[in-house]
């Protein structure tokens, strides 16, 4: 019952100024987010990369109704970027991008035209680029955007929610030869006409998604922290180059699992950084009991 009306929260503005005037223990945040500044997020990629994870850094904002903001998202992946260069840390790196924080509701191709400034950007500094999937009212934008932009740039991934009825169709259209597809389960409050409800519902959802993925020709990406997903992810890959898939994890949880699985595979942490946490914040508390009983725990332990 608490999920949805942390979700719901999660789009709430005054909820928003309630929680982020809090004086909240920098460890709570911390848990998920590496830090308010590129700085921060640097010194995360470092430690990550001794344990020999890879990772897709996320410059966090979402739902910019200003050209202005939307440029400000576009700049600070562009210092991002410049900077993972000349620290090193670019080969390999992947940039995660909300298209609705470079305008996407926005008129005209805002959104798009910085999209191709980060993807050219990234491109240049030997970076990859994936586009995160927010909720469903996004999908038919999100997708169409990436069709134009991998026109250009073919190595552009893009995320997939298996918790929405349409996205069996989706990954068939995506599953082609060198289509990189982050499956997730997914993080957003929507309704039952589009979206799969129950918890088993959405588990049988992303398992049709895995095989449909692991049997096309592109690069399969399993976000998923789910030990039985995890295990079936696994078998479904039996056969495939260990090159041509991995999995991903948020930043903060199961960080002993991820090093175990970068024994073995190629294991992509999700590092998302910068000041406007808020709603990132929010939809990880949804996600999992656990993490509600963390965020609570911190002020009885004040």
């Amino acid at each position: 019952m608490l999920s949805p009306l942390l979700l719901a929260a999660a789009r709430s503005e005054r909820m928003r100024g309630l929680v982020t005037s809090m004086p909240l223990t920098r460890g709570v945040v911390d848990r998920f987010v590496a830090g308010d500044d590129l700085g921060a997020a640097l010194g995360a990629v470092r430690e990550l990369g001794r344990d020999g994870l890879d990772v897709t850094l996320d410059h966090l904002g979402e739902h910019t109704r200003e050209p202005a903001q939307a440029a400000a998202t576009r700049d600070a992946y562009l210092r991002m970027f410049e900077a993972l260069d000349a620290g090193g840390l670019a080969g390999g790196a992947d940039a995660s991008v909300k298209l609705s924080a470079l305008g996407q509701a926005l008129p005209g191709e805002l959104a798009l035209d910085h999209a191709r400034d980060i993807c050219a950007a990234a491109g240049r500094a030997g970076m990859t680029v994936t586009l995160d999937m927010e909720d469903h009212t996004t999908v038919d934008s999100t997708l169409e955007t990436l069709g134009k932009l991998r026109a250009d740039f073919p190595w552009v991934g893009v995320a997939v929610q298996a918790m929405l009825r349409r996205s069996e169709s989706d990954l068939r259209d995506l599953a082609g030869h060198g289509s990189r597809v982050r499956l997730v389960k997914g993080a957003y409050a929507e309704p039952a006409s589009v979206a799969f409800q129950g918890r088993r519902e959405v588990d049988r959802a992303y398992v049709r998604g895995l095989r449909l993925l692991m049997r096309g020709d592109g690069y399969p990406m399993v976000a998923s922290h789910d030990p039985r997903i995890i295990e079936i992810a696994s078998a479904l890959a039996a056969g495939r180059p260990p090159a041509s898939y991995e999995f991903q994890m948020l930043y903060g949880i199961r960080a002993a699992e991820q090093r175990r699985l970068a024994e073995a595979h190629r294991m992509r942490v999700y590092v998302p950084y910068g000041a406007d946490w808020y709603g990132y914040f929010m939809r990880r508390l949804a996600e999992r009991p656990a993490n509600l009983v963390f965020f609570l725990r911190s002020f009885v332990s004040r």
